[in-house]
């Protein structure tokens, strides 16, 4: 077939999915976005159904191909999703070859992973699978990029904001593209559309060093709800501005939902930590979250932290402040104040 980069991959999909298509690179929010957007094109194509594999340790590959080669069960079109850790190896590669070379018009696969040295791209395998496959590579975005890919980041949620604010957001996020992901959907939070007042814009990037909203997301993913409380009335006392906190709060329940879909699909947990950019002592506190909390409760508090943005804005009679506790007591698996 073809290979094309991220921002042609829309285009390309416009035209039809071929049996396979293969996203590598080293970017884990690009390679999860253009993931994304296979699966919604192949969704509106009326693919119905979808299965992960993970390519760790324990992958069969003979159940893989079991499931490719199998009719539905429910007479619709089938997604089969290949997440790959590391390099895939010759076998991998060749049944993937094959696998895609063979099947049905009711079948697409589409594999994820990390970016192909030039050995593999070389390889005949490799050769056969690119006459059958559209192959994706994503490139790194260089720092002397950043601060365009921010601008235009910001246009999507129709906003903008001047050079000078840019260039502060790229230097605070030091090229890691899930942490301006995030910077990015805060301003959506804080500001409404149009040009982004310059200081305000700046303080409210520098202000999660300052207040350290973080700390109240940590009392709660450890389950100390005293803590937690305490922390929230500090923000409070020290007048940080409320969207700013459930900012925190909503990201880390995004990331633990984001976590026990890795976990339902029976991918390592270590490996879909790395992905949401979760290292060091945060691990330990989201396992313990996990431990803890259950799929629906989580999805239940991101419909609480909805509620909790409409009355930020004025929306919902009730105090904001509370309901930022609930949404807190949520993380922290209490079972009373939650408001759900």
């Amino acid at each position: 077939m073809t290979q094309v980069r991220a921002e042609g991959l829309a285009a390309a999909l416009a035209r039809g999915v071929p049996p396979l298509v293969w996203i590598h690179g080293d970017e884990p929010l690009l390679v999860q976005e253009a993931a994304q957007a296979v699966r919604d094109a192949l969704r509106s194509a009326g693919f119905a159904e979808r299965q992960v594999f993970d390519g760790g340790r324990g992958f069969r590959p003979e159940a893989f191909v079991a499931e490719a080669d199998a009719l539905s069960l429910f007479a619709s079109r089938k997604l089969i999703e290949l997440r790959l850790a590391g390099r895939p190896t010759k076998e991998t590669g060749q049944l993937l070859a094959d696998t895609g070379a063979r099947a049905s018009d009711d079948t697409r696969l589409l594999v994820s992973g990390p970016r192909l040295d030039r050995a593999t791209t070389e390889s005949a395998w490799f050769a056969a699978l690119d006459r059958i496959a559209l192959i994706v590579p994503i490139w790194p975005i260089e720092r002397a990029q950043l601060p365009q890919w921010i601008g235009a980041r910001l246009a999507r949620q129709h906003q903008r904001a001047d050079r000078a604010t840019l260039e502060l957001i790229a230097e605070r996020v030091e090229g890691n593209l899930l942490a301006a992901h995030q910077e990015i959907g805060k301003l959506a939070l804080l500001f409404p559309d149009g040009e982004l007042p310059p200081d305000e814009t700046r303080a409210a990037v520098l202000d999660v060093a300052r207040y350290d909203a973080f700390d109240l997301v940590g009392a709660a993913l450890a389950g100390d709800a005293p803590r937690a409380l305490r922390s929230l009335d500090g923000l409070r006392a020290e007048g940080v501005a409320e969207p700013l906190v459930l900012w925190a709060l909503a990201d880390a329940l995004r990331t633990l939902l984001r976590l026990f879909e890795a976990r339902r699909a029976g991918r390592p947990l270590a490996q879909a930590m790395r992905e949401a950019r979760v290292f060091g002592p945060r691990e330990r506190l989201f396992e313990q979250a996990l431990r803890r909390l259950d799929e629906a409760r989580i999805r239940g508090a991101l419909q609480h932290a909805a509620r909790t943005d409409r009355m930020i804005k004025g929306l919902d009679g009730t105090d904001a402040w509370q309901g930022l506790a609930g949404l807190a007591m949520t993380v922290a698996g209490a079972p009373t104040l939650a408001g759900n």
